[in-house]
């Protein structure tokens, strides 16, 4: 085995979390960073909605090459000819397929600028001619940065495949410091707050982060660009089988933002604004918990099973389950209790008002009640797609999409801007219970299953009460402190997180010591379980 590979031992899949969950968190708080100040100059009304509206071309022409699954698709393809030593012919396979990639987004790209105004017209029917005309400009704009996410995307995935990821979590840190820096060099230079210099942001960040730096790193992991190999190299076919069902499947979760910003618009202007604020918060907690430890965790499982090591797959995937829907249901309550406040702190201010608050931390209330499915989401569907079942999370995705669109019409219509987030939450509910079933499939698998689902159900109480604690005491000092409301929301999520982390840890830790005392008085017949989450389990 070479060096390059002697990195990807489960040992190891600790320490690349870590690496990736920091890099999240910086993204993550970048991200946050991005939506005050846009909110702070622009607030959410119908132009900031032209400036959500305009990524929705590019996303889906990303979507249709399987650009953000690029890495999911490439590292077992790459990690194969690793692991049988032939590391040339992976480089000449890689070669082929960025050819391939690089051309087909070019056309797209230019099939997009010219097709942007028909689309525009028909997803979003509510917007006025200066709306289409503004977002056609815009998107046009953005779609650009498309081929930089694409190629990058492949960049990174070499990456991956080799165990090597502190590179990789540059790109969305830089990618949101370009937005950021284009923003408020726009209002600066120009003197007048427009949605397109975040845009002109975007483009640039896209590419310094996305493209240039990731070229960087994967010449530093070994990178040869070999177009020997031909147009159809073996990995090109290998490639696209394992691409299509990616590319045509319209999975509810790729396609979760997108119904955000239509049903969105359909509730009112500036509702798309204030669903974006509260997703994007949402994902600050899901990023850091349950992205990191799934991406880290995805070439790990690709190579077990490229050895045929299921059992030890299976135990890789039930740990990150469980740690995982542990901290997402705390994460959950905690952000649930705590919703009005946060939204107040990031984002009210200027522009940005009390109404505003109130309707974006309505939807963050449902929103993070999605965190424990998105964080069993992420490792679920790696799980499937290590092993190379692209089509079961496809076909169950594109089923919960069917199921998705009349929930969120008529969730959108009776309830409003909750409504489009609790069609969300709701939605992506039925496919994550879907997949893990397929994943845990038969007696051995229902076993694995309910171990995983007892640890997530000891963490429900400390949660729920902690969480109650914690909304009361920000209820207290929102209502009686005096200050400007920066400052007291502050406070309010300050304490309220205290005395939710209180109250959590020492219910939890009490009931830790009942359990894990019986667990010492039980035989156990598994090996395998000597940590402190398998004990619970």
């Amino acid at each position: 085995m070479s060096p390059s590979t002697d990195r990807l031992k489960t040992s190891r899949i600790g320490i690349a979390a870590l690496i990736v969950s920091g890099g999240i968190l910086i993204s993550r708080v970048l991200g946050v960073l991005r939506e005050i100040i846009f909110a702070a100059i622009l607030g959410a009304d119908g132009v900031t909605d032209q400036y959500v509206a305009a990524f929705r071309i590019p996303d889906y022409a990303n979507y249709l090459l399987a650009g953000g699954f690029l890495t999911i698709t490439f590292i077992p393809i790459f990690s194969k000819y690793l692991a049988r030593e032939e590391e040339a012919e992976g480089w000449r396979g890689f070669s082929s397929i960025v050819r391939w990639l690089a051309i087909s987004i070019t056309v797209l790209i230019i099939a997009a600028w010219f097709a942007a105004p028909w689309i525009i017209r028909t997803i979003y029917p509510e917007f006025t001619a200066l709306q289409i005309t503004n977002t056609v400009r815009l998107t046009r704009i953005v779609m650009t940065a498309q081929f930089a996410f694409v190629v990058g995307a492949m960049f990174a995935s070499v990456q991956y495949a080799k165990g090597f990821f502190a590179i990789p979590t540059l790109a969305p840190i830089i990618y949101n410091v370009g937005i950021i820096a284009g923003g408020v060099l726009w209002a600066w230079i120009t003197g007048n707050a427009d949605p397109e210099g975040f845009i002109w942001g975007a483009v640039a960040g896209a590419f310094i982060g996305n493209f240039i730096i990731q070229w960087w790193g994967a010449r530093r992991v070994g990178m040869r660009l070999d177009f020997s190999g031909g147009w159809l190299h073996p990995a090109v076919r290998q490639y696209v089988l394992l691409a299509i069902p990616l590319m045509i499947g319209q999975s509810v979760v790729a396609l979760d933002e997108s119904f955000m910003s239509v049903f969105g618009d359909l509730v009112g202007d500036g509702v798309q604004t204030q669903l974006l604020y509260a997703r994007r918060t949402m994902f600050v907690p899901i990023g850091i918990i349950a992205q990191g430890a799934a991406v880290a965790a995805y070439p790990f499982l690709s190579r077990l099973w490229a050895e045929g090591n299921i059992r030890a797959m299976h135990r890789t995937v039930d740990k990150a389950m469980r740690w995982v829907l542990v901290l997402s249901i705390a994460a959950a309550g905690l952000l649930a209790a705590l919703a009005l406040p946060v939204v107040r702190t990031l984002f009210e201010r200027y522009a940005f008002d009390v109404s505003d608050s109130s309707a974006t931390a309505a939807a963050l209330f449902f929103y993070a009640l999605a965190i424990p499915i998105w964080g069993a989401l992420q490792i679920i569907t790696r799980a499937f797609y290590a092993r190379r079942s692209m089509w079961t999370p496809v076909i169950v995705g594109t089923v919960s999409t069917a199921v998705a669109i009349p929930l969120y019409f008529f969730l959108a219509e009776t309830f409003g801007i909750r409504g489009v987030a609790l069609a969300s939450v709701l939605s992506l509910g039925f496919y994550t219970t879907v997949l893990a079933l397929l994943w845990y499939k038969g007696p051995e698998g229902r076993a694995r299953l309910r171990k995983v689902l007892a640890v997530a159900g000891r963490a429900i109480p400390p949660s729920v009460i902690g969480a109650g604690a914690a909304f009361l005491t920000s209820w207290v000092i929102a209502t009686n402190m005096p200050g400007p409301t920066t400052i007291v929301s502050l406070t309010a999520v300050l304490v309220g997180s205290a005395v939710f982390a209180g109250i959590a840890f020492s219910l939890g830790s009490f009931l830790y010591d009942i359990l894990t005392a019986a667990a010492r008085r039980r035989p156990s017949n598994d090996p395998d379980e000597t940590d402190l989450m398998e004990i619970i389990g």
